[in-house]
Order: structure tokens, then sequence, then C-alpha cells
């Protein structure tokens, strides 16, 4: 009897620390995905306490950068999937949908794609629409039955609504974004198909995007999701805009997904806008302002603008079917780095020592 009263008591103690241990998954994950960027430490299986966050707080992943074309084809003819299958397996591993970044994008892409041969001269159309071709076919295939989705196409179109004049654009015009959504449904058809940019808060890219969605459609082509990538500060976007956005998406009929969630908390250069890696700015300590932590008063300035940002998440619960935060923690969030390197940023919900920030909390009871 004394030894049942132990095991009881025990039981007992213990239940708040279940309660306590509840995370983002299973709050936030009644209503869609939750997930995160996984960089290559952390899929190498290096970094324990990021799996340890991973574990408790997400249901889905994105490899951050080992799915890129310049990584999976450093030359023509010639694939690695080395790195890549290691993020899929720890995928498996830890329980996480897969999503695939990304397909076609002008950026991180090899010089080879758009050259001929080792000329300096330009592939032709046929050349090129034959390499995108052969690249999506070849990736979606690998990975046929394990990724959730992919985000087939990234930022194809400008903040003005008009299309980047990307090589892809300046050689194809928009049929490369048909080309690569045609292949990739061929090479996976049980695959969603998703279009990612940054600034879909902004009107003017807001009606370009939902064009493409539509024009994609009437074409008989398939596309099951549009990606705001939600790199955000704590003055911008302007959240009626960003709502109006998710309106928008949803009514052309797709999945609506905020795919690379974090909030810079840094001032910012003059000319600094959206979200193009191409950025690149001076460091001045002006910039870096906050290298001990940041204050009280811009934590929770910080806080302030989570909580905005997950209100109208729950408010559009119905519309919204995935959020990914770009990284698992501060310290290894690409904005330490990025427009300007040797800052140190707080755009996560994670802090350095991969302790869950306080508004994690508040989110949780937000959404139970």
């Amino acid at each position: 009897m004394g030894k049942n009263i132990k095991i009881l008591a025990l039981c007992l103690t213990m239940m708040p620390l279940t309660s306590m241990a509840q995370g983002l998954k299973d709050a936030v994950g009644k209503y869609f995905l939750i997930g995160a960027a996984i960089n290559q430490w952390q899929s190498d299986g290096q970094v324990p306490e990021a799996d340890a966050v991973v574990d408790r707080h997400f249901n889905c992943a994105v490899a951050e950068n080992c799915m890129k074309s310049e990584v999976l084809a450093p030359a023509e003819g010639i694939f690695d999937f080395r790195v890549a299958d290691k993020f899929v397996n720890y995928c498996q591993q830890h329980h996480l949908k897969v999503i695939g970044h990304c397909l076609v994008w002008h950026s991180q892409a090899p010089d080879w794609m758009f050259t001929n041969g080792y000329a300096a001269s330009p592939a032709s159309k046929e050349v090129l629409r034959e390499r995108i071709i052969k690249h999506v076919k070849t990736v979606v295939g690998h990975y046929k039955g394990q990724v959730h989705g992919w985000d087939v196409v990234n930022e194809a179109i400008e903040d003005d609504g008009s299309f980047r004049k990307s090589p892809f654009y300046n050689l194809l015009g928009e049929e490369f974004i048909e080309i690569a959504f045609r292949a990739a449904h061929d090479a996976d058809p049980d695959a969603e198909l998703y279009y990612n940019d940054y600034s879909m808060a902004n009107p003017a890219k807001r009606d370009a995007v939902c064009r493409l969605v539509r024009n994609l459609k009437a074409k008989g082509l398939r596309i099951d999701g549009v990606g705001m990538q939600s790199h955000n500060g704590l003055d911008y976007p302007n959240l009626e805009e960003y709502e109006k956005s998710i309106d928008a998406f949803a009514a052309c009929g797709v999945k609506v997904m905020v795919t690379e969630l974090d909030v810079n908390v840094l001032p910012n250069p003059q000319g600094f806008g959206g979200a193009s890696v191409e950025q690149n700015y001076e460091f001045q300590q002006k910039y870096n302002p906050y290298v001990n932590g940041l204050p009280a008063d811009k934590a929770k300035e910080l806080e302030k603008r989570w909580m905005d940002l997950f209100k109208i998440y729950y408010k559009h619960r119905e519309q919204i079917s995935r959020i990914n935060l770009w990284g698992v923690s501060d310290g290894g969030s690409w904005l330490n780095g990025w427009p300007i390197k040797g800052r140190t940023n707080y755009p996560l919900l994670f802090d350095r020592q991969y302790q869950a920030k306080p508004v994690v909390n508040e989110i949780i009871k937000l959404f139970k």
C-alpha cells in the first residue's frame, strides 16, 4: 500500500510538469503546421539544444540552404544530395513534415544554369527551359513521397508588381514559372506546390501575385499555396495591409503560409527594404545598439509585435496552413549577418541559449 501511495504522489507531482511542457505544436498546431528553418549543423546532429526545441515545439521544417540549386547542382549534370538527404532524414527522425525550399530562384543558383557552357555568353531559351525541367524533375523526383510541399518558384516579382528581370525572366519571360510548376507536378503529383515571396503586404505586389495565381490556374496548372515570407520589423509591414494580403491570397483559392517569419529589432540603414539577399551595407555601430541584450522597453516592444502578429494568425486560422520561423534561435538567425554583417539581433522566439522567450507561453495561451 505504501509503495502505491508513493507512486500516486509521484504522478501527481509530475502532472503540472506535463502541462508546462506543452509546446507551440500542441496549441498552434491544432490549426496549422508550425515549424522552423533548419541549418546544416542542426540536421547533421551537432546542436542537441536545437533538437530539444524542435521536438517540443515544431511539427514541420524547411531547409535553410541545403536544398537550393547551387548546393544540389554544383555543376551541370551533377547532383549532390548528401546534405539535403541528411536534412530529410533529420525531419523523419523528429517527426517533422518536410518543406522543400526552393526549386527555382534567381539567387543562390549555380552560374552554369544561365551560361553557354564555359563561355560568357548566355544560354539559349531552349537550353534554359530544359535545364529548369531537368533540375526540378530530378530534385522533386529524388524526394518523391518524402516532401510535403515545395517552394517551386521564389521571389519572381518586384515590390512594384512587375516581374523581376532575373536571368530566368530575361530568357523565358514569365513562362519560366509555368515550366517549373508543370515539371514539379509531373515529378510528384502528391506534393503541394507553392509560390513564395517577400514584401507581400505591399498592395502592388499582392495584386501581382494574385494575377500570377489566377493565370497559372487558368492555364490548367496546379498551385496549392502562396508563401508570405514575413521578414518583419517592429514597425513594418503595415499590419492592416498584411491582413488584406492573407484575405486576397485565400480568395484566389490557395492556402496561405507564413514561410520565413522573424522580427528584426535593429535600426535599418537608409535605403534598406524588402528581403533581397543581395543587399549589403557597411557596418556602423549605430546599427548594432544591443550587443549586450535588449533593453526592457525594446523587449516589451518586440513581445507586443509578436503578439500582434499571432493574433492575426489566430484570426485567420481557417485560411493559414503553415507558419515557419526562419531559424530556431536568435544566435543562428541570418539577421545577425544581413543586411549588415557582425550584428547582434533578437528576431526569433527562442534566445541564444535555446530558451523560449516569455511570449511563447502567451502565444500558446492565445491558441488554446
